[in-house]
């Protein structure tokens, strides 16, 4: 099963320019990261038609001091360098990656106890997973096929249809509600044909019974290694 909360952490880790190994001294049409704030440079980037107010140039080079460090004065980038980078951001200065990445699910920098917190999420969006899990359990006979699910369709809806500063939660949570799901159905499976096993076809009908209400009335909040999650129990609150 693919991971939704998602660490673009190494894309940061990239250089972002080249060391000055040149015996002359210089790089044609680059300079270095650590005068980037100069007057010089400054006015280059703009003249090249970069708004330096921009948030999405501020969060550009937000990230280039936070990659290059201690070494920014003997790291060289250009212009079209940034611009480059600059379309991963949009005009809010979120990380999306061209449009790939849902503003607000970049994880860097938020500890994991902010992010993995269990929150209210709407009926409808619990009820769009189960089914996309009991569609995909029943055609697969209980195999996770990573090449034709359709989940990530079902997350990026659901963080589109939420705001921006629940989004990871919102993920985290919906994540929750779809193993407890796929483990309904597993365990209807056993209980149906003890020799069942992912791959071998289910038994008739084994999953007509199983709602989506009744599966969330029985979970419980818990705290777990990874943050807060939920377990099998009685809880008519969820």
């Amino acid at each position: 099963m693919s991971k939704i909360n998602t660490d673009y952490s190494y894309l940061f880790e990239l250089m972002f320019g080249i060391k000055n190994n040149n015996s002359n001294g210089g790089i044609l049409n680059s300079f270095k990261v650590s005068d980037i704030s100069s007057s010089s440079v400054q006015a280059q980037l703009r003249a090249a038609g970069i708004d330096t107010n921009s948030k999405q140039y501020k969060a550009v080079i937000s990230e280039m001091m936070k990659s290059t460090g201690d070494s920014a004065g003997a790291m060289f980038t250009n212009v079209q360098a940034i611009k480059n980078l600059m379309r991963n951001y949009n005009s809010d200065g979120d990380f999306t990656a061209g449009g790939l990445v849902v503003p607000g699910m970049l994880a860097n920098g938020i500890p994991q106890s902010e992010r993995h917190k269990i929150i209210n999420i709407s009926e409808d969006a619990r009820q769009k997973m189960f089914e996309n899990c009991k569609r995909e359990f029943i055609a697969e006979n209980g195999v996770a096929n990573g090449d034709t699910t359709k989940r990530s369709d079902v997350y990026r809806a659901f963080q589109l249809s939420i705001k921006k500063e629940d989004r990871l939660k919102g993920t985290w949570t919906l994540e929750q509600y779809e193993r407890q799901y796929n483990k309904a159905f597993y365990e209807a499976a056993k209980a149906a044909d003890p020799s069942w096993k992912p791959g071998k076809q289910l038994p008739a009908g084994v999953l007509d019974g199983i709602t989506r209400e009744s599966i969330d009335k029985s979970l419980v909040k818990t705290q777990g290694q990874y943050g807060e999650t939920f377990t099998r129990g009685i809880n008519t609150s969820v």
